[in-house]
């Protein structure tokens, strides 16, 4: 299957993807560029994005880039850095870069920034790939 039909597939039943407002900007098989709008709703109490909401994007961005490799893959190890705050109405641009790959595990870093392409924060995960192939539905 194509990457763009994987993820479309992941995408129809990720309501939390859709409630956060992802936009694919590029996709290709191992890499993933997303945008998404922080809302006033997704921040905390000091009125800045709750960092949940930049770990997400990176999360599903993550996701998508390991699955359009053609297998069922998931995270077994994520962390992230945050560098800087980021506020409601702030533009954020998630980029995966594969760092490792082998037949089991990927590594990859995802760079996020902001509207003025500053580095908002920096996640980095490993995935494990299932021998389950994608299918078209």
């Amino acid at each position: 299957m194509l990457p763009k039909e994987i993820v479309k597939q992941m995408i129809e039943n990720d309501a939390f993807s859709k409630w956060l407002g992802l936009e694919i900007l590029e996709l290709s098989k191992g890499f993933c560029k997303l945008k998404m709008l922080v809302r006033e709703e997704m921040t905390n109490g000091f009125s800045i994005a709750h960092g949940g909401i930049s770990y997400s994007l990176a999360d599903s961005a993550l996701a998508f880039a390991a699955n359009s490799e053609g297998t069922h893959s998931l995270s077994i190890e994520t962390s992230i850095s945050h560098t800087k705050k980021v506020n409601s109405g702030d533009c954020l641009i998630a980029t995966t870069q594969k760092i490792k790959n082998d037949s089991k595990t990927s590594s990859y870093n995802i760079i996020i920034e902001n509207q003025n392409n500053t580095q908002v924060a920096l996640f980095k995960g490993i995935v494990f790939h299932t021998s389950k192939k994608w299918k078209k539905i």
